[in-house]
C-alpha cells in the first residue's frame, strides 16, 4: 500500500480567533490553503471575512489560535511582512490611480529606473512591455496599455490586478468579493483569471457570499457565520444547493420557512 503523503499548506490557520474590546469578530476559525488549489471562504455581511483577511494580510494580529506558512507558526506584524511570505490581497476597491495608465497601475510603488545619477529615471519601456506579457501570459489581451485604467470595466481592473500579484511572486493570492460589483459576464472573465492564476500553482483564498461563483471554482469551502466556522468541505462532498442552504443559515432558514408559510 502506497503511504499518503501530507502536503503543507501554503497556510494554515487552526483555532484563530480574533477579539475587539468585548466583540468577537472571529472564534475558532481554522483554514488550510494549498498550492493549486482555490479556498473559498463565504458568509454574509458580518460574518467574519473581512477580519480573516486582515489577519492572513499582516493587518492585524489574532489573539488565539495558530497562524502557520510553511508549516512555520508566524505571527505577521504587517502587510510587508505578508508580502515578504508571498502573500498578496486584491481588496474590492483595488488601490489603483483611475488616470494612470494600465502599465503605470501595473508597477505601481515598485518602478524600475534606468540610468545613473541625475540621469537616473523611470525605465518606460520596460514597463510597458512587461506589462504588456504578463497580461498575455494570464491569457489577457489588452493591446493598448497606456490608456488610463479607469477606462477599463471592472471585471478587467481585476484581472490586471490578479497578473500584477502574480508577477510580482505572489504565493498566496487574496481575493476580496472580486465579482461583488460586476455583472455575470464580467464576473465570469473575472473567475477565468482566477482559475489561471491556480493553475499557475498559486494558492488562491476567494473571499465571497455567491455561493454560485464559489463553486464554479472552489476546491475546497470554509462557511462562517457570525465570527465561527460553520462548514468546512470538499468540492466533490457537497452540491451548490447544499452549499447555498447552509450559507443561507441551514436550520435557521428552514425554520424561518416554516414559520412564513404557516403563521
Amino acid at each position: 500500500m502506497t503511504p499518503t503523503v501530507r502536503r503543507t499548506p501554503l497556510v494554515e490557520l487552526s483555532g484563530v480567533s480574533k477579539h475587539y474590546g468585548g466583540v468577537r469578530a472571529l472564534e475558532d476559525v481554522s483554514l488550510a490553503v494549498h498550492a493549486g488549489e482555490i479556498t473559498c471562504v463565504l458568509g454574509d455581511n458580518g460574518a467574519g471575512k473581512s477580519t480573516l483577511i486582515k489577519i492572513i494580510a499582516g493587518l492585524h494580529r489574532h489573539d488565539g489560535g495558530t497562524l502557520r506558512i510553511d508549516g512555520e507558526e508566524t505571527r505577521l506584524g504587517s502587510p510587508r511582512e505578508a508580502l515578504d511570505h508571498g502573500i498578496a490581497t486584491v481588496y474590492q476597491d483595488l488601490a489603483v490611480v483611475s488616470l494612470m495608465p494600465v502599465w503605470r497601475n501595473f508597477f505601481l510603488g515598485s518602478e524600475p529606473r534606468k540610468g545613473t545619477g541625475p540621469f537616473r529615471r523611470l525605465d518606460v519601456e520596460h514597463m510597458r512591455r512587461t506589462t504588456r506579457a504578463e497580461l498575455l501570459r494570464m491569457g489577457i489581451d489588452l493591446p493598448d496599455v497606456d490608456r488610463p485604467i479607469g477606462t477599463l470595466s471592472g471585471g478587467q481592473r481585476q484581472c490586471v490586478a490578479i497578473a500584477r500579484a502574480v508577477h510580482f511572486g505572489a504565493r498566496v493570492l487574496i481575493l476580496d468579493e472580486p465579482t461583488a460589483a460586476l455583472g455575470v459576464k464580467q464576473s465570469g472573465v473575472v473567475l477565468k483569471y482566477v482559475t489561471a492564476a491556480r493553475d499557475q500553482g498559486l494558492g488562491v483564498i476567494l473571499i465571497t457570499h455567491n455561493p454560485h461563483h464559489a463553486y464554479l471554482v472552489g476546491n475546497h469551502f470554509t462557511l462562517l457565520r457570525h465570527g465561527r466556522t460553520t462548514g468546512t468541505y470538499a468540492h466533490d462532498d457537497i452540491t451548490l444547493p447544499t452549499l447555498t442552504t447552509q450559507m443561507a443559515g441551514g436550520d435557521d432558514l428552514t425554520a424561518l420557512e416554516q414559520e412564513l408559510r404557516h403563521p
